[in-house]
């Protein structure tokens, strides 16, 4: 029993001493995005006019304030640009959403694709695949349909594909929370946990490597090159593979400066923890050696455990509040400053129950390889998707 603790004492050490350091990164990562936003601000009144460009919404089902967030996407300060906005059938609950656009903005070219044919598993993909012929443009952007932007978005994310070394640009995101336990914790992380990690990969990897479904630009002869929309049909995190295809064909992917928002619905703790679950699957399933990186990213729970194990000595009170004072130096710099998270304030209370979870979620996803999307199951393998329910 003695030399168990002891084992167990000499692992939670060396976990929160490496968050301490992942931590440590994380900060460096984002004053170094921060300094890049400048540059980029200063840079933007020299930007030469970008080419018209098609965005691309596929849609399902009626999301949190839905009509604002794909309103915002026609009020853009851009000289020529269309909506694609694509759904599986007629009668779902988003298309009066468009149609209400559509009357709203006649000089705005908004079309609505009915994508009657199942490409694949992933059911947005396939989505996409049948909108993308309607498209009139070279230039592309893709972004999930509960994402809000302001109004020179256009502007902002486009002017790097002037450049032809870009093949995409995409976006860090902020979460705003509705009024329940499940998803201010949903807020808090992508704020303060899963932002963080992205600007920590960026540093380590010397760029990006991957996409973000909260904003892909790219152009259709790139897409064409990596095999088009079909090939990634079966992929959950078809975001991420874009990103990955476009990086291994040697183009540069740049995480713009500009921020947008996602409007969260109101998770249950239980609707919380399944859609953590989901996302932890499709991390080990996809990327396993950065599924095992997520365990430096658990500082507070390994110093927690470690002051237990050793009795609350002395080292290990210090141990736990380097950890946690970084912890909370990362949600305000990265939430707080790089993202303008104003949510993080009066949720930041909650960063340690949050925490807990986090390492609960990763040991409980070892356990599985199904997820459920949409209120569909499917089996998990190699990063795509097996349906296993109708």
């Amino acid at each position: 029993m003695h030399h168990a603790r002891q084992a167990i004492e000499v692992i939670a050490a060396m976990g929160t001493i490496a968050s301490i350091a992942y931590f440590t990164l994380c900060l460096w990562s984002a004053v170094g995005f921060l300094r890049g936003m400048r540059k980029s601000k200063s840079a933007a009144g020299s930007a030469r006019p970008i080419q018209p460009v098609s965005i691309l919404k596929p849609l399902r089902g009626a999301d949190p304030e839905i009509y604002q967030s794909l309103r915002s996407h026609c009020v853009q300060d851009y000289p020529e640009y269309e909506i694609v906005f694509g759904v599986n059938v007629q009668n779902d609950a988003a298309v009066e959403t468009v149609e209400r656009l559509k009357t709203e903005f006649p000089r705005l070219a908004i079309q609505l694709v009915i994508c009657e044919q199942n490409l694949g598993a992933n059911i947005k993909v396939s989505n996409l695949a049948q909108m993308l012929p309607v498209a009139r443009y070279e230039n592309l952007i893709v972004n999930d349909s509960d994402i809000r932007v302001e109004r020179d978005y256009l502007r902002r994310v486009l002017q790097p594909l002037s450049d032809p070394t870009v093949g995409m640009v995409t976006c860090l995101y902020r979460g705003v929370a509705a009024p329940t336990l499940g998803s201010r914790l949903e807020s808090l992380g992508i704020s303060t946990d899963f932002c963080a990690g992205v600007l920590a990969a960026r540093q380590i990897e010397g760029g990006m490597r991957f996409g973000l479904g909260s904003t892909l630009a790219f152009r259709r002869r790139d897409l064409e090159a990596i095999g088009g929309f079909e090939s990634i049909a079966d992929y959950l995190a078809d975001d991420y593979e874009i990103g990955r295809r476009l990086a291994a064909h040697g183009y540069r992917v740049c995480l713009s400066e500009v921020i947008v928002e996602t409007f969260l619905p109101d998770y249950s703790l239980r609707e919380y923890v399944r859609h953590q679950l989901r996302w932890a699957r499709s991390i080990r399933d996809s990327r396993r050696w950065g599924y095992m990186g997520l365990l430096v990213t658990f500082g507070f729970p390994w110093a927690f455990v470690n002051l237990l194990v050793t009795r609350g000595a002395g080292w290990a009170w210090g141990l736990l509040a380097i950890a946690l004072g970084l912890r909370l130096s990362v949600a305000w710099l990265v939430g707080g400053v790089v993202l303008r998270d104003r949510q993080i304030i009066d949720h930041s209370w909650l960063i340690p129950l949050r925490d807990l979870i986090a390492p609960a979620i990763w040991v409980l996803s070892l356990t599985g390889h199904t997820v459920t999307w949409r209120g569909d199951t499917f089996l998990l393998k190699h990063g795509k998707m097996v349906r296993m329910s109708l």
